[in-house]
Protein backbone atom coordinates (compact mmCIF):
# COMPACT_ATOMS: atom_id res chain seq x y z
CA UNK A 1 0.00 0.00 0.00
CA UNK A 2 1.31 3.68 -1.25
CA UNK A 3 1.56 5.91 1.24
CA UNK A 4 -0.27 8.48 -1.06
CA UNK A 5 -0.66 8.74 -4.77
CA UNK A 6 -0.56 12.05 -6.13
CA UNK A 7 -2.81 12.13 -9.18
CA UNK A 8 -1.24 14.43 -12.26
CA UNK A 9 2.49 15.37 -12.15
CA UNK A 10 2.91 19.29 -12.72
CA UNK A 11 4.55 21.46 -10.79
CA UNK A 12 2.08 21.42 -7.83
CA UNK A 13 1.71 17.28 -7.85
CA UNK A 14 5.42 17.03 -8.35
CA UNK A 15 6.24 19.80 -5.30
CA UNK A 16 3.72 17.96 -3.51
CA UNK A 17 5.66 14.45 -4.23
CA UNK A 18 9.15 15.71 -3.12
CA UNK A 19 7.15 18.07 0.21
CA UNK A 20 5.91 13.93 1.33
CA UNK A 21 9.10 12.55 0.35
CA UNK A 22 10.91 15.26 2.43
CA UNK A 23 8.61 14.66 5.32
CA UNK A 24 9.24 10.91 5.40
CA UNK A 25 6.02 9.36 3.38
CA UNK A 26 5.99 7.09 0.40
CA UNK A 27 4.44 8.83 -2.75
CA UNK A 28 3.58 7.50 -5.87
CA UNK A 29 2.85 10.26 -8.97
CA UNK A 30 0.64 9.47 -11.80
CA UNK A 31 1.06 11.24 -15.15
CA UNK A 32 -0.89 10.72 -18.39
CA UNK A 33 1.80 13.12 -20.58
CA UNK A 34 4.82 11.20 -21.83
CA UNK A 35 7.00 13.94 -20.75
CA UNK A 36 6.75 17.88 -19.47
CA UNK A 37 4.37 19.93 -20.81
CA UNK A 38 5.89 22.29 -23.15
CA UNK A 39 2.74 24.51 -23.49
CA UNK A 40 3.14 27.89 -22.33
CA UNK A 41 1.91 28.66 -19.13
CA UNK A 42 2.56 30.42 -16.16
CA UNK A 43 5.45 32.93 -16.60
CA UNK A 44 6.70 33.53 -12.73
CA UNK A 45 5.96 33.00 -9.38
CA UNK A 46 4.87 36.28 -7.01
CA UNK A 47 5.16 36.58 -3.40
CA UNK A 48 5.31 34.36 -0.58
CA UNK A 49 5.74 31.39 -3.14
CA UNK A 50 9.23 32.71 -3.45
CA UNK A 51 10.05 32.66 -0.34
CA UNK A 52 8.69 29.39 -0.21
CA UNK A 53 11.35 28.00 -2.40
CA UNK A 54 13.99 29.58 -0.75
CA UNK A 55 13.33 27.92 2.05
CA UNK A 56 13.59 24.49 -0.10
CA UNK A 57 16.72 25.49 -2.37
CA UNK A 58 15.21 25.56 -4.72
CA UNK A 59 15.02 29.41 -5.61
CA UNK A 60 18.81 29.06 -6.07
CA UNK A 61 17.91 26.39 -9.28
CA UNK A 62 15.51 28.63 -10.58
CA UNK A 63 17.36 31.91 -10.46
CA UNK A 64 20.77 33.29 -10.92
CA UNK A 65 20.23 35.04 -7.80
CA UNK A 66 21.16 33.92 -4.33
CA UNK A 67 18.93 35.40 -2.17
CA UNK A 68 15.33 36.62 -3.12
CA UNK A 69 14.83 40.19 -2.94
CA UNK A 70 11.61 42.06 -3.47
CA UNK A 71 10.66 43.57 -6.57
CA UNK A 72 10.83 47.64 -6.84
CA UNK A 73 7.55 47.58 -8.85
CA UNK A 74 4.84 45.66 -10.44
CA UNK A 75 1.18 45.54 -11.53
CA UNK A 76 -2.29 45.85 -10.71
CA UNK A 77 -5.14 45.16 -13.26
CA UNK A 78 -2.43 47.14 -15.86
CA UNK A 79 -1.96 49.65 -13.36
CA UNK A 80 1.42 50.38 -12.02
CA UNK A 81 2.48 49.10 -8.48
CA UNK A 82 4.93 51.32 -7.11
CA UNK A 83 6.72 49.04 -4.54
CA UNK A 84 9.52 50.67 -3.90
CA UNK A 85 7.91 53.51 -1.79
CA UNK A 86 7.27 50.37 0.73
CA UNK A 87 10.93 49.76 1.37
CA UNK A 88 11.33 46.86 4.04
CA UNK A 89 7.24 45.76 3.98
CA UNK A 90 7.28 44.70 0.49
CA UNK A 91 6.05 41.78 0.29
CA UNK A 92 6.16 41.25 -3.35
CA UNK A 93 8.68 38.99 -4.19
CA UNK A 94 9.23 37.86 -7.99
CA UNK A 95 10.89 34.69 -9.89
CA UNK A 96 10.80 34.73 -13.32
CA UNK A 97 10.51 31.01 -14.98
CA UNK A 98 8.61 29.64 -17.44
CA UNK A 99 6.54 26.78 -15.66
CA UNK A 100 7.79 24.28 -18.31
CA UNK A 101 10.90 24.81 -17.10
CA UNK A 102 10.13 24.75 -13.62
CA UNK A 103 8.45 21.66 -14.19
CA UNK A 104 11.58 20.44 -15.39
CA UNK A 105 13.37 21.33 -12.34
CA UNK A 106 10.94 20.01 -10.03
CA UNK A 107 11.25 16.63 -11.51
CA UNK A 108 14.62 16.77 -11.10
CA UNK A 109 13.81 17.51 -7.65
CA UNK A 110 11.75 14.30 -7.70
CA UNK A 111 14.44 11.77 -9.23
CA UNK A 112 16.87 12.95 -6.91
CA UNK A 113 14.86 12.21 -3.95
CA UNK A 114 14.16 8.98 -5.38
CA UNK A 115 10.13 9.21 -5.75
CA UNK A 116 8.34 7.06 -8.14
CA UNK A 117 6.87 9.27 -10.93
CA UNK A 118 4.86 6.92 -13.62
CA UNK A 119 4.14 8.68 -16.40
CA UNK A 120 1.64 7.13 -19.48
CA UNK A 121 -0.33 6.55 -16.39
CA UNK A 122 -4.28 7.86 -15.76
CA UNK A 123 -6.28 7.76 -12.83
CA UNK A 124 -9.94 6.39 -14.65
CA UNK A 125 -11.65 5.78 -10.61
CA UNK A 126 -11.16 5.07 -7.12
CA UNK A 127 -12.92 3.96 -4.39
CA UNK A 128 -12.65 4.81 -0.87
CA UNK A 129 -13.14 3.12 2.65
CA UNK A 130 -12.65 4.38 6.43
CA UNK A 131 -8.25 3.59 5.91
CA UNK A 132 -7.82 3.02 1.98
CA UNK A 133 -8.22 4.42 -1.68
CA UNK A 134 -8.37 1.80 -4.43
CA UNK A 135 -7.47 3.46 -7.55
CA UNK A 136 -8.20 1.81 -10.70
CA UNK A 137 -5.15 3.17 -13.25
CA UNK A 138 -4.56 3.08 -16.81
CA UNK A 139 -0.96 2.19 -18.32
CA UNK A 140 -1.60 4.01 -21.94
CA UNK A 141 2.23 2.33 -22.61
CA UNK A 142 0.69 -1.14 -22.19
CA UNK A 143 -3.37 -0.92 -22.55
CA UNK A 144 -3.87 -2.23 -19.32
CA UNK A 145 -5.51 -1.64 -16.20
CA UNK A 146 -4.52 -2.15 -12.58
CA UNK A 147 -5.53 -1.20 -9.18
CA UNK A 148 -3.08 0.60 -6.84
CA UNK A 149 -4.02 0.78 -3.20
CA UNK A 150 -3.17 4.00 -0.80
CA UNK A 151 -3.46 5.13 2.42
CA UNK A 152 -4.31 9.18 0.46
CA UNK A 153 -4.91 9.81 -2.63
CA UNK A 154 -4.23 13.86 -3.99
CA UNK A 155 -6.38 15.31 -7.41
CA UNK A 156 -3.81 17.82 -8.91
CA UNK A 157 -5.14 17.07 -12.06
CA UNK A 158 -6.12 20.44 -13.20
CA UNK A 159 -8.72 22.57 -13.76
CA UNK A 160 -11.14 19.34 -15.06
CA UNK A 161 -9.94 17.26 -12.22
CA UNK A 162 -11.82 13.20 -12.47
CA UNK A 163 -10.28 13.23 -8.88
CA UNK A 164 -12.92 16.18 -7.98
CA UNK A 165 -16.00 15.37 -9.88
CA UNK A 166 -15.69 11.97 -9.08
CA UNK A 167 -15.71 12.91 -5.35
CA UNK A 168 -18.71 14.95 -5.87
CA UNK A 169 -16.80 18.37 -4.92
CA UNK A 170 -18.79 21.38 -6.54
CA UNK A 171 -16.73 23.92 -8.03
CA UNK A 172 -18.67 27.38 -8.52
CA UNK A 173 -17.65 30.37 -9.63
CA UNK A 174 -17.62 32.75 -13.08
CA UNK A 175 -17.13 32.31 -16.70
CA UNK A 176 -16.12 35.19 -18.39
CA UNK A 177 -17.01 33.40 -21.98
CA UNK A 178 -16.48 36.73 -24.30
CA UNK A 179 -12.35 37.00 -23.34
CA UNK A 180 -9.72 35.79 -25.46
CA UNK A 181 -6.17 35.36 -24.52
CA UNK A 182 -3.63 34.88 -27.12
CA UNK A 183 0.30 33.91 -26.30
CA UNK A 184 3.32 33.85 -28.78
CA UNK A 185 6.97 33.71 -28.79
CA UNK A 186 8.54 35.33 -31.38
CA UNK A 187 11.61 36.33 -32.71
CA UNK A 188 13.66 39.58 -32.00
CA UNK A 189 13.09 42.81 -34.25
CA UNK A 190 13.07 46.16 -34.86
CA UNK A 191 9.29 46.53 -34.05
CA UNK A 192 9.89 45.90 -30.30
CA UNK A 193 12.87 47.96 -28.89
CA UNK A 194 13.66 48.21 -25.05
CA UNK A 195 12.71 51.94 -24.00
CA UNK A 196 14.10 53.39 -20.37
CA UNK A 197 11.98 52.88 -17.42
CA UNK A 198 10.95 49.34 -18.32
CA UNK A 199 9.02 50.21 -21.28
CA UNK A 200 8.98 48.76 -24.62
CA UNK A 201 9.19 50.84 -28.10
CA UNK A 202 6.40 49.88 -30.38
CA UNK A 203 7.37 50.86 -33.89
CA UNK A 204 4.65 53.05 -35.43
CA UNK A 205 3.01 53.23 -32.06
CA UNK A 206 5.26 54.51 -29.18
CA UNK A 207 6.64 53.44 -25.74
CA UNK A 208 4.41 50.77 -23.82
CA UNK A 209 4.95 49.17 -20.62
CA UNK A 210 6.01 46.00 -20.35
CA UNK A 211 3.46 44.90 -18.65
CA UNK A 212 -0.01 44.80 -19.36
CA UNK A 213 -0.56 48.37 -21.61
CA UNK A 214 -4.26 48.63 -21.99
CA UNK A 215 -6.21 50.21 -24.33
CA UNK A 216 -10.15 50.62 -24.81
CA UNK A 217 -9.43 48.16 -27.20
CA UNK A 218 -7.85 45.34 -24.73
CA UNK A 219 -4.70 44.36 -23.65
CA UNK A 220 -1.28 43.97 -24.95
CA UNK A 221 1.98 42.72 -23.29
CA UNK A 222 5.29 42.59 -24.81
CA UNK A 223 7.51 40.79 -22.62
CA UNK A 224 11.32 40.62 -22.91
CA UNK A 225 12.20 38.72 -20.34
CA UNK A 226 14.29 36.52 -22.29
CA UNK A 227 15.70 39.50 -25.26
CA UNK A 228 15.87 36.24 -28.00
CA UNK A 229 12.72 35.10 -27.40
CA UNK A 230 9.85 37.94 -27.10
CA UNK A 231 6.40 36.99 -25.40
CA UNK A 232 3.31 38.70 -27.15
CA UNK A 233 0.47 38.32 -25.30
CA UNK A 234 -2.91 40.17 -26.17
CA UNK A 235 -6.31 40.16 -23.62
CA UNK A 236 -9.49 41.18 -26.05
CA UNK A 237 -13.51 41.50 -25.39
CA UNK A 238 -15.33 39.95 -28.43
CA UNK A 239 -18.65 39.69 -28.78
CA UNK A 240 -18.15 37.77 -31.93
CA UNK A 241 -14.05 37.01 -33.27
CA UNK A 242 -13.18 38.98 -35.97
CA UNK A 243 -13.16 37.59 -39.16
CA UNK A 244 -9.75 36.45 -39.20
CA UNK A 245 -10.46 34.60 -36.14
CA UNK A 246 -10.82 30.87 -37.13
CA UNK A 247 -12.57 29.32 -34.31
CA UNK A 248 -11.91 27.75 -30.97
CA UNK A 249 -11.19 24.30 -32.89
CA UNK A 250 -8.41 25.42 -35.18
CA UNK A 251 -4.65 26.08 -34.16
CA UNK A 252 -3.72 29.77 -33.57
CA UNK A 253 -1.41 31.24 -36.33
CA UNK A 254 1.12 34.55 -36.04
CA UNK A 255 -1.13 36.65 -38.45
CA UNK A 256 -3.48 36.16 -35.82
CA UNK A 257 -1.60 37.72 -33.31
CA UNK A 258 -0.65 40.27 -35.75
CA UNK A 259 -4.11 41.27 -35.95
CA UNK A 260 -5.10 40.73 -32.63
CA UNK A 261 -1.92 43.46 -31.75
CA UNK A 262 -3.26 45.98 -34.61
CA UNK A 263 -6.58 45.68 -32.96
CA UNK A 264 -5.37 46.96 -29.52
CA UNK A 265 -2.94 49.26 -30.38
CA UNK A 266 -3.93 50.64 -33.50
CA UNK A 267 -0.58 50.23 -35.50
CA UNK A 268 0.01 47.12 -38.09
CA UNK A 269 3.15 44.67 -36.91
CA UNK A 270 4.84 41.85 -38.41
CA UNK A 271 5.88 39.07 -36.29
CA UNK A 272 8.15 36.24 -37.13
CA UNK A 273 8.97 33.61 -35.42
CA UNK A 274 11.99 32.19 -33.65
CA UNK A 275 14.67 32.29 -35.44
CA UNK A 276 16.85 29.39 -33.93
CA UNK A 277 13.87 26.78 -34.44
CA UNK A 278 12.41 27.15 -30.85
CA UNK A 279 8.71 26.65 -30.74
CA UNK A 280 6.51 29.70 -31.04
CA UNK A 281 4.30 28.67 -28.22
CA UNK A 282 1.09 29.53 -30.23
CA UNK A 283 -1.94 29.57 -27.89
CA UNK A 284 -5.47 30.67 -27.53
CA UNK A 285 -7.43 30.82 -24.58
CA UNK A 286 -11.67 31.29 -25.31
CA UNK A 287 -13.26 32.40 -21.69
CA UNK A 288 -11.70 32.47 -18.49
CA UNK A 289 -12.97 30.77 -15.14
CA UNK A 290 -12.67 31.71 -12.01
CA UNK A 291 -13.54 28.91 -9.85
CA UNK A 292 -13.26 27.56 -6.29
CA UNK A 293 -13.89 24.10 -4.78
CA UNK A 294 -16.64 23.84 -2.30
CA UNK A 295 -14.09 21.88 0.16
CA UNK A 296 -10.51 20.61 -0.44
CA UNK A 297 -11.24 16.91 1.30
CA UNK A 298 -13.59 14.27 1.06
CA UNK A 299 -12.18 11.99 3.94
CA UNK A 300 -9.17 10.58 2.25
CA UNK A 301 -9.19 12.56 -0.54
CA UNK A 302 -7.78 16.09 -0.90
CA UNK A 303 -7.73 18.22 -4.00
CA UNK A 304 -4.56 20.60 -4.16
CA UNK A 305 -3.52 23.73 -6.75
CA UNK A 306 -6.01 23.91 -10.32
CA UNK A 307 -8.12 20.39 -9.04
CA UNK A 308 -9.18 23.13 -6.27
CA UNK A 309 -8.80 26.68 -7.82
CA UNK A 310 -8.77 28.48 -10.96
CA UNK A 311 -8.38 32.39 -11.47
CA UNK A 312 -7.38 34.49 -14.40
CA UNK A 313 -3.60 34.55 -14.75
CA UNK A 314 -2.61 37.94 -13.99
CA UNK A 315 0.53 38.02 -11.40
CA UNK A 316 0.29 33.67 -11.93
CA UNK A 317 -1.84 33.07 -8.63
CA UNK A 318 -2.59 29.40 -9.85
CA UNK A 319 0.68 28.29 -10.05
CA UNK A 320 1.92 30.66 -6.65
CA UNK A 321 -1.53 29.15 -4.74
CA UNK A 322 -1.08 25.21 -5.93
CA UNK A 323 2.53 25.35 -4.98
CA UNK A 324 1.34 26.48 -1.27
CA UNK A 325 -1.34 23.99 -1.06
CA UNK A 326 0.83 21.43 -1.81
CA UNK A 327 3.53 22.55 1.08
CA UNK A 328 0.54 22.86 3.62
CA UNK A 329 -0.82 19.32 2.51
CA UNK A 330 2.13 17.62 2.43
CA UNK A 331 3.57 17.78 6.30
CA UNK A 332 0.08 16.99 7.75
CA UNK A 333 -0.32 13.74 5.54
CA UNK A 334 2.81 12.93 6.66
CA UNK A 335 1.87 13.41 9.86
CA UNK A 336 -1.12 11.57 10.06
CA UNK A 337 1.23 8.64 8.29
CA UNK A 338 3.51 8.70 11.14
CA UNK A 339 0.38 8.63 13.90
CA UNK A 340 1.15 11.81 15.67
CA UNK A 341 -1.35 14.10 13.78
CA UNK A 342 -3.78 15.40 15.60
CA UNK A 343 -7.47 14.51 14.98
CA UNK A 344 -8.07 18.23 13.92
CA UNK A 345 -5.34 18.53 11.97
CA UNK A 346 -5.98 17.16 8.20
CA UNK A 347 -9.42 19.14 8.36
CA UNK A 348 -7.07 22.69 8.86
CA UNK A 349 -5.51 21.65 5.26
CA UNK A 350 -9.14 23.20 3.95
CA UNK A 351 -10.12 26.08 6.24
CA UNK A 352 -6.72 27.40 5.71
CA UNK A 353 -6.04 27.20 1.73
CA UNK A 354 -10.11 27.49 1.16
CA UNK A 355 -9.42 31.35 2.34
CA UNK A 356 -6.71 31.43 0.58
CA UNK A 357 -8.37 30.46 -2.64
CA UNK A 358 -11.28 32.64 -1.79
CA UNK A 359 -8.92 35.88 -1.70
CA UNK A 360 -7.89 35.61 -5.02
CA UNK A 361 -10.86 34.42 -6.44
CA UNK A 362 -12.03 38.32 -5.53
CA UNK A 363 -8.69 39.92 -6.66
CA UNK A 364 -8.21 38.27 -9.84
CA UNK A 365 -11.97 39.74 -10.95
CA UNK A 366 -11.25 42.80 -10.12
CA UNK A 367 -8.20 42.84 -11.79
CA UNK A 368 -10.08 41.75 -15.16
CA UNK A 369 -12.77 44.16 -14.22
CA UNK A 370 -9.60 47.33 -14.16
CA UNK A 371 -8.53 46.00 -17.76
CA UNK A 372 -11.89 45.56 -19.90
CA UNK A 373 -12.93 48.01 -22.47
CA UNK A 374 -15.39 51.30 -21.58
CA UNK A 375 -15.40 55.06 -20.52
CA UNK A 376 -16.74 53.42 -17.13
CA UNK A 377 -13.82 51.41 -16.97
CA UNK A 378 -11.18 54.23 -17.77
CA UNK A 379 -12.44 56.30 -15.27
CA UNK A 380 -12.52 53.71 -12.99
CA UNK A 381 -8.97 53.16 -13.48
CA UNK A 382 -8.34 56.91 -13.23
CA UNK A 383 -9.86 57.12 -9.76
CA UNK A 384 -7.62 53.76 -8.66
CA UNK A 385 -4.29 55.05 -9.55
CA UNK A 386 -5.09 58.23 -7.16
CA UNK A 387 -5.93 55.90 -4.66
CA UNK A 388 -2.42 54.07 -5.40
CA UNK A 389 -1.03 57.91 -4.78
CA UNK A 390 -1.40 56.46 -1.05
CA UNK A 391 1.60 54.04 0.41
CA UNK A 392 -0.92 52.15 2.65
CA UNK A 393 -3.08 51.45 -0.23
CA UNK A 394 -0.02 49.85 -1.98
CA UNK A 395 0.71 48.63 0.68
CA UNK A 396 -2.93 46.38 0.83
CA UNK A 397 -2.50 45.73 -2.73
CA UNK A 398 1.01 44.42 -2.29
CA UNK A 399 -0.07 41.83 0.49
CA UNK A 400 -2.70 40.62 -1.09
CA UNK A 401 -1.22 39.92 -4.28
CA UNK A 402 1.50 38.35 -2.66
CA UNK A 403 -0.60 36.14 -0.39
CA UNK A 404 0.66 38.18 2.73
CA UNK A 405 -2.59 39.23 3.75
CA UNK A 406 -4.18 36.35 5.11
CA UNK A 407 -3.21 34.88 8.74
CA UNK A 408 -4.14 31.43 10.17
CA UNK A 409 -5.71 30.88 13.41
CA UNK A 410 -2.75 29.80 15.45
CA UNK A 411 -4.36 31.10 18.46
CA UNK A 412 -3.57 33.34 21.54
CA UNK A 413 -0.32 33.69 22.17
CA UNK A 414 -0.04 36.51 23.87
CA UNK A 415 2.33 38.24 20.68
CA UNK A 416 0.31 39.26 18.17
CA UNK A 417 2.97 39.18 15.70
CA UNK A 418 4.62 36.95 13.58
CA UNK A 419 2.34 34.57 14.83
CA UNK A 420 0.27 32.85 12.06
CA UNK A 421 2.21 34.71 9.16
CA UNK A 422 4.55 33.39 7.41
CA UNK A 423 7.66 33.05 8.68
CA UNK A 424 10.13 36.85 8.10
CA UNK A 425 13.41 36.88 6.36
CA UNK A 426 15.98 36.78 8.80
CA UNK A 427 19.57 36.52 9.72
CA UNK A 428 20.98 34.98 12.74
CA UNK A 429 23.70 33.61 14.31
CA UNK A 430 24.01 29.68 15.77
CA UNK A 431 25.21 29.43 19.34
CA UNK A 432 28.55 28.60 17.51
CA UNK A 433 28.59 32.01 15.93
CA UNK A 434 27.69 30.04 12.24
CA UNK A 435 25.93 32.81 10.28
CA UNK A 436 22.73 31.62 8.74
CA UNK A 437 19.49 32.77 6.95
CA UNK A 438 15.91 31.62 8.93
CA UNK A 439 15.25 29.99 5.13
CA UNK A 440 18.09 27.57 5.56
CA UNK A 441 17.02 25.81 8.70
CA UNK A 442 13.50 24.75 6.68
CA UNK A 443 15.41 22.64 3.74
CA UNK A 444 14.49 19.35 4.95
CA UNK A 445 10.83 20.54 5.52
CA UNK A 446 10.99 20.37 9.02
CA UNK A 447 9.16 22.05 11.95
CA UNK A 448 12.02 24.26 13.74
CA UNK A 449 11.77 25.96 17.23
CA UNK A 450 14.20 29.56 16.39
CA UNK A 451 14.85 30.19 20.04
CA UNK A 452 16.46 33.53 20.43
CA UNK A 453 16.36 33.60 24.29
CA UNK A 454 19.52 32.62 24.84
CA UNK A 455 17.96 30.36 28.27
CA UNK A 456 17.25 27.05 28.47
CA UNK A 457 13.81 27.19 29.54
CA UNK A 458 12.19 26.56 25.93
CA UNK A 459 14.83 23.43 25.26
CA UNK A 460 13.45 21.51 28.16
CA UNK A 461 9.92 22.85 27.41
CA UNK A 462 9.94 21.15 23.39
CA UNK A 463 11.99 18.02 24.57
CA UNK A 464 8.98 15.77 24.05
CA UNK A 465 8.82 16.48 20.86
CA UNK A 466 12.39 16.25 19.97
CA UNK A 467 11.72 13.32 17.53
CA UNK A 468 9.37 15.94 15.45
CA UNK A 469 10.62 18.86 15.71
CA UNK A 470 14.25 20.46 15.51
CA UNK A 471 15.20 23.12 17.88
CA UNK A 472 17.73 25.59 17.35
CA UNK A 473 19.83 28.30 18.85
CA UNK A 474 21.13 31.33 18.42
CA UNK A 475 21.05 35.04 18.81
CA UNK A 476 20.01 37.78 16.57
CA UNK A 477 19.70 41.75 16.40
CA UNK A 478 16.14 42.98 16.67
CA UNK A 479 14.36 39.33 16.30
CA UNK A 480 10.96 39.89 16.05
CA UNK A 481 10.13 38.23 18.13
CA UNK A 482 12.31 36.06 21.08
CA UNK A 483 11.31 32.90 20.00
CA UNK A 484 9.46 31.18 17.17
CA UNK A 485 8.25 27.42 16.22
CA UNK A 486 8.01 27.36 12.54
CA UNK A 487 5.66 25.03 10.71
CA UNK A 488 7.04 22.96 7.85
CA UNK A 489 5.05 25.08 5.17
CA UNK A 490 6.98 27.90 7.03
CA UNK A 491 4.24 29.80 8.90
CA UNK A 492 4.84 30.31 12.58
CA UNK A 493 2.59 28.42 15.01
CA UNK A 494 3.88 30.27 17.98
CA UNK A 495 5.98 32.73 19.01
CA UNK A 496 7.10 34.15 22.76
CA UNK A 497 9.01 33.26 25.72
CA UNK A 498 5.95 31.46 27.87
CA UNK A 499 6.80 27.82 27.85
CA UNK A 500 3.40 27.00 28.68
CA UNK A 501 2.25 28.45 25.60
CA UNK A 502 4.89 26.73 23.65
CA UNK A 503 3.92 23.20 24.90
CA UNK A 504 0.33 24.12 23.79
CA UNK A 505 1.09 24.82 20.51
CA UNK A 506 3.49 21.97 19.92
CA UNK A 507 0.30 19.82 21.05
CA UNK A 508 -2.06 21.45 18.57
CA UNK A 509 0.01 21.24 15.50
CA UNK A 510 3.00 18.61 16.01
CA UNK A 511 0.69 15.80 18.36
CA UNK A 512 0.88 14.32 21.72
CA UNK A 513 3.80 14.72 23.64
CA UNK A 514 6.43 11.10 23.94
CA UNK A 515 8.69 10.68 26.28
CA UNK A 516 11.59 12.99 26.72
CA UNK A 517 14.51 12.26 24.18
CA UNK A 518 17.55 14.16 23.64
CA UNK A 519 18.09 16.84 21.22
CA UNK A 520 18.48 15.33 18.02
CA UNK A 521 21.74 16.54 16.41
CA UNK A 522 21.95 19.38 13.88
CA UNK A 523 25.06 20.05 11.81
CA UNK A 524 25.25 23.38 9.79
CA UNK A 525 26.28 24.04 6.24
CA UNK A 526 25.40 27.04 3.94
CA UNK A 527 23.28 24.87 2.62
CA UNK A 528 21.04 24.74 6.18
CA UNK A 529 20.08 21.66 8.40
CA UNK A 530 21.84 18.15 7.56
Amino acid sequence: MFDAIVAGGGPTGMFLACELKLAGADPVVLESLPGINQEDKAHGLTGQVVRLLDHRGLFQRCSRSSVPTPAPAFFFGALPLPLHVLGTDNPMYLLPINQRDLERLLNERAADLGIDVRRGCELRSFTQSDDRVDVLVSDGAEGKETTLTTRFLVGCDGARSLVRKQSGIGFPGYTDAQIVDRTALIAPSEQFRPAPGGRVHVRGFGDIPANFHRTEHGVVTIGLLDPEHPLVHTVEWEDHPAGDFPGPGERMTLTEMEASIERILGAPVTLTPPPDGAPTLLRRVCGRNTRVAERYRDRRVFLAGDAAHVHAASGGPGLNLGLQDAANLAWKLAADLHAWAPNHLLDTYGTERHALGRRVFMQTQAQTALMAPGGDVTALRELFSEFLTDRENVQRIADLMAGADVRYDMGDDGLSAPTGRFAPSLDFATHDGCPMRLAELLRDAQPVLLDLTGGDELAAAIAPWNDRVVRVAGRAEDPPAPAMLIRPDGYVAWSGTDSDTLRSALTCWFGTATAVSSAPSASFTNSGIQ
